[in-house]
Order: C-alpha cells, then structure tokens, then sequence
C-alpha cells in the first residue's frame, strides 16, 4: 500500500495510476488524516442494474421516470 499527501498525489497522479494498474492500492491523505483510495476499478455493473439505480434514484428524489427516460439519462452518464 502507498500513502502519499493530497499535495502530492496531484504531482505524481501518472505514476500513483501506474502503481494501481499494478494492484497497488494508494491511501491519500490530508494533513496525516487519510481521506480517499486509490484502486483499480471494478467491471462496470451490467445494464439492468444501472436502470434500477437510476431508477430508484430517481424514485427517492420523488420523479417518476419512464423506460426510454432512464435509458436517455443512462446515455447521458456515457458522455
């Protein structure tokens, strides 16, 4: 595991990604207090289960959104 300060994540984004595509994780931190990972991303959920939460976002927030909505919005989130 690699801890490094916000500061210097910034100047050394490149290589703190190189070191994660290794399979490093990196804890940032902000004066000593860690506050964010680094880790390689996961696969991308499959696209039934991102409509359901966009869908069940979109219920919590009180909208009630058709199909062809969730799918514009999904669409929109790949751009």
């Amino acid at each position: 595991m690699i801890t490094v300060g916000a500061f210097d994540a910034k100047t050394r984004l490149s290589e703190l990604l190189d070191a994660v595509e290794r399979g490093d994780v990196v804890t940032i931190t902000r004066h000593g207090r860690p506050v964010a990972e680094l880790r390689r991303a996961g696969p991308a959920p499959p696209l039934p289960l991102r409509e359901a939460l966009v869908e069940a976002r979109a219920l919590r927030a009180g909208v009630r959104a058709t199909g062809e909505e969730i799918e514009d919005w999904i669409e929109e989130g790949r751009t």
